[in-house]
């Protein structure tokens, strides 16, 4: 599947200041797959080395971290020479060996010729660094998410359609196949971004296996907390997973404690949420209390949102049945509008934007607030439907005079009253 991190790793590899590089993100996502097929394509030879299941890989790590030393061991245990600058070193899962990890500092600073990409699942996760450091400064860091929608489309053999978004996004003009996009886009709702979820889907168009491929994922996430955290930890990272689909399901989704269990206290379930966070299954949403440069200066760190990282898994979590979200179900709607900022939230993530919603008072609560490179604050409201009254977003436009606003919703392209109107599917654009 073709991905556009592989435009960054292409400028990596162009970089005469390149430093050993680290792709973190989720598990599944598809990093171990974008370093193997990069290599692939621009290496003469990629040597391959799995930390999780091999002791004996790590071992080579721990007389010192002397680079030639370990690549001469390295050559030997794999069976294939390793060559500066002609062959790319992959590292994975390489939260499993610590010394693994410390060694890209000394390949930086003694042989910066070796090019290795190191991918990991939990790198943001609090491992035992009593002993060795993470190399910060040392390494260049790219962050891998799901597919976005328009990554779907790629997927499915529909670059024509994203392209043609992409150029109604920018013109605002009406666009003729936008019952065709929703479409699309109700299926990548269900479907969502992990890449080995698609590509069950093209092999069958049976959303049985999608869901079965969804729980195997879901079920992956709850085997790390065992793995990588004390029981206790594991205990209070999985109550807190758990209740973000009830967390979303609420009129205001700020994250509320005491719906994980009575008398739940912050304190308690600070590193658990963190915990989250930072092997990338969740996204959290920070609330700002105004609309002003610079947003960070604003935020209310104490309240957030937290959004399943995937809105596949989070339908599969909630056992959505497919046909609720593709053809539509009066029934489905008080909770249709969750799923539609969880997606949103996602797709802003992938595109780098820092993650607010503001909060001013009871009459304005604005879903996302983004600022732009130029350093414009852009407020974004999101409607599940064609209803997009929204008093909050005028409240603001009052109060603030923003360049423009953003309105997302299932109605077409346009721009009035200075408010641009992006449908649902075209959110990649943003």
């Amino acid at each position: 599947m073709e991905r556009k991190i592989k435009s960054s790793l292409i400028n990596w590899k162009q970089n005469k200041n390149r430093k050993p590089l680290i792709i973190d993100g989720a598990r599944q996502v598809g990093k171990t797959y974008i370093a193997l097929s990069f290599g692939k394509e621009f290496y003469k030879n990629t040597v391959y080395f799995n930390f999780e299941n091999s002791k004996e890989l790590q071992k080579i790590f721990d007389k010192d971290l002397e680079p030639e030393r370990i690549v001469k061991e390295l050559s030997i245990f794999s069976g294939q020479s390793i060559f500066k600058n002609d062959t790319l070193i992959i590292f994975d899962e390489i939260q499993s060996c610590e010394r693994a990890l410390t060694s890209l500092k000394y390949f930086y600073e003694n042989e910066p010729d070796y090019q290795i990409i190191a991918a990991g699942s939990l790198l943001g996760v609090a491992l035992n660094r009593e002993k060795y450091s993470f190399p910060v400064g040392k390494v260049d860091m790219m962050k891998m998410f799901p597919l976005d929608f328009e990554e779907f489309l790629w997927a499915l053999n529909r670059k024509d359609l994203s392209e043609s978004i992409r150029n109604h996004f920018k013109s605002d003009e009406m666009f003729s196949l936008h019952e065709i996009a929703i479409e699309y886009y109700k299926k990548y709702l269900v479907i969502g971004g992990m890449p080995r979820v698609i590509l069950d889907f093209l092999e069958t168009e049976d959303f049985n296996f999608v869901l079965a491929s969804q729980k195997t994922i879901n079920d992956s996430y709850i085997a790390d907390m065992a793995k990588y955290a004390s029981p206790m930890e594991t205990i209070r990272i999985l109550n807190a997973f758990n209740t973000i689909p009830s967390q979303l399901a609420k009129e205001n989704k700020k994250f509320q404690y005491k719906l994980i269990k009575s008398g739940a206290r912050a304190h308690e379930y600070e590193v658990p949420i963190e915990w989250l966070i930072s092997s990338g299954i969740v996204n959290r949403c920070i609330k700002v209390n105004e609309g002003k440069l610079p947003l960070k200066a604003y935020c209310e760190p104490s309240s957030f949102k937290l959004y399943l990282g995937d809105s596949g898994l989070l339908c599969s979590k909630l056992e959505i049945p497919a046909n609720l979200i593709i053809n539509g179900n009066p029934k489905f709607n008080e909770f249709r509008g969750a799923l539609t900022e969880n997606y949103v939230c996602n797709a802003l993530s992938s595109n780098n934007h820092s993650l607010y919603y503001l909060e001013r008072n009871s009459n304005m609560e604005i879903d996302f607030i983004i600022q732009d490179k130029e350093g414009n604050i852009i407020p974004i409201e999101v409607k599940a439907g064609e209803n997009v009254k929204a008093n909050s977003l005028n409240s603001f436009i009052r109060l603030y005079d923003p360049l423009y606003s953003i309105r997302i919703s299932s109605k077409n392209f346009g721009f009035e009253n200075n408010i641009k109107s992006v449908p649902l599917y075209a959110v990649f654009c943003i």
